[in-house]
């Protein structure tokens, strides 16, 4: 892609100043349009080193209100971020609705840096150029503007301005060893580049390879194909997006109607059991820790169904260093104004440690399906968007138990009222749920299909019946340890 490239002729002198002027006087008058119409924008600025990454996002920041954008230089992950999946540093960096976030290099220099130096095998590469695929296709279909430069510079320019830097105590320190290793190894790294960029250039983030010869030039070239993207994606707005087909394998699960909820444990085989298994549990969290192995717990289920005792049970088993239960209730501003994973990739457990989720993901295709707080096209595009946000998790090496709490309509009465008449109990019920209880089939149809529809292979959906409380509990427990000796033997 890089061999082959062919750009077109620089403008005059006069010529290039107007254009730059006038690409700078529009990018200004676009920032407001953007925040008016909740369009998040993320520059990603990639290239080789000394090709002038620093001083174009510089030219572009001038032209933006300091309060709508942030600049990040991404270097190597550090040893707390190679704790987190991959994607994880950069999915946090996402800008709210109506903001720009500009990246001083990113996911594609970590990648070919790792190829370049020989510490990423060919099937690793494979697997992190899907993941970066679809990292990008579900920003965009989230409304997203995702615009991605490579400065292009010749082995001789970079060779050249090292020299340069290098000779002035001022700015010799902007070069490090991998400029040197880049230059002397320039045929290798446009080779590597080349590819990258072959493989996740889409229709929905193309990249745009930038003559840097001249800075002047390669700052024109930014702005102009940067506010071209922006009034398209201004144009495009209200345009769906298409759905895909899931390609991934499923579990074939239940109806909730076909599930018995007659299961029951008498009072003195629970407390035994449950001392028992979490006994067993508190021992392979040990293991856990030391063989690195990150836990995602997923709890969903009705209003009432006891989800609240059922975690209590499990984490009263673990080392409370270990883990970090997440109640997940509605987005806060900061939360909402990003795509919708975002509070969920930021509380992500550490190699070793246990994420559990007191509701989670899934309110996607529940609670905003049925209030109306995204539209049909999110909803129906975010089954997809689950299961592949679930395959980072397993392919990072995490274990992922999903359980859905399950009672019956007369059961979730009883212990709404139950809460109302017992003033130490008041607060666990609210006019929300009472809302909810009204819409139970139009609920139960939507889990029915999330069920079917996101229980895959990697990470499928565990039924606990809980009209028994205490049965809910040992099977969840047992669950959850069955699904850890998997890893750990």
């Amino acid at each position: 892609m890089l061999k082959n490239i062919v750009f077109a002729d620089k403008p005059d002198g006069e010529e290039l100043k107007e254009r730059l002027k006038s690409a700078k006087k529009k990018l200004s008058e676009q920032q407001t349009l953007l925040a008016e119409h909740k369009i998040p924008v993320l520059v990603l600025v990639e290239g080789w080193g000394t090709a002038g990454k620093g001083s174009a996002i510089g030219e572009i920041i001038q032209n933006i209100d300091p309060r709508f954008f942030k600049v990040a230089s991404m270097d190597r992950p550090t040893r707390e971020e190679r704790r987190k999946p991959f994607l994880c540093r950069y999915f946090t960096k996402l800008p709210e609705a109506g903001k720009f976030m500009l990246l001083d290099s990113g996911w594609m220099d970590e990648v070919t840096g790792l190829c370049l130096l020989g510490k990423m095998d060919k099937k690793e590469y494979e697997r992190r150029i899907g993941s970066i695929r679809r990292f990008e296709r579900q920003l965009t279909d989230n409304g997203y503007l995702l615009m991605k430069f490579f400065c292009h510079i010749s082995e001789k320019e970079q060779r050249k301005r090292i020299e340069a830097l290098e000779a002035d105590i001022d700015t010799c320190w902007r070069v490090g060893e991998y400029d040197h290793w880049q230059n002397g190894h320039y045929k290798k790294c446009e080779k590597v580049f080349g590819r990258y960029m072959e493989d996740t250039n889409t229709p929905s983030a193309p990249w745009y390879i930038i003559d840097s010869g001249s800075r002047k030039w390669a700052r024109l070239q930014i702005l102009e194909t940067l506010t071209q993207g922006i009034e398209i994606a201004l144009q495009n707005r209200s345009l769906a997006v298409p759905l895909l087909q899931n390609v991934f394998p499923l579990e074939k699960m239940p109806r909730l109607s076909e599930i018995p909820l007659d299961k029951t444990m008498e009072e003195q085989e629970y407390k035994e059991e449950l001392e028992r298994l979490q006994k067993h549990l508190g021992e392979l969290h040990n293991r856990l820790y030391r063989k690195r192995v990150p836990v995602v717990i997923a709890y969903e289920g009705w209003d009432a169904a006891g989800k609240g005792g059922n975690i209590k049970r499990i984490t009263g088993a673990l080392d409370a260093r270990g883990y970090e239960v997440h109640p997940i209730a509605s987005p806060e501003p900061h939360e909402k104004a990003r795509h919708y994973l975002w509070r969920f990739w930021t509380r992500l457990p550490k190699e070793g440690h246990i994420a559990i989720f007191d509701r989670s993901w899934y309110g996607r295709v529940m609670v905003e399906r049925l209030e109306g707080f995204c539209s049909e096209n999110d909803w129906k595009r975010a089954y997809n968007e689950i299961n592949e946000f679930e395959k980072e998790l397993h392919d990072w090496g995490a274990v992922i138990i999903k359980f859905w709490v399950q009672i019956d309509k007369d059961t979730q009465l009883a212990r709404f009222e139950d809460r109302q008449r017992t003033p130490g109990k008041q607060w666990k019920i609210t006019d929300e749920d009472w809302r909810n209880r009204e819409k139970w089939d139009e609920y139960e149809v939507a889990v029915n299909e999330m069920i079917q529809k996101t229980s895959t292979a990697w990470a499928p959906w565990h039924i606990l019946e809980s009209v028994d409380k205490k049965y809910a509990r040992i099977k969840a427990l047992k669950i959850v340890i069955e699904e850890l000796e998997k890893v750990l033997g």
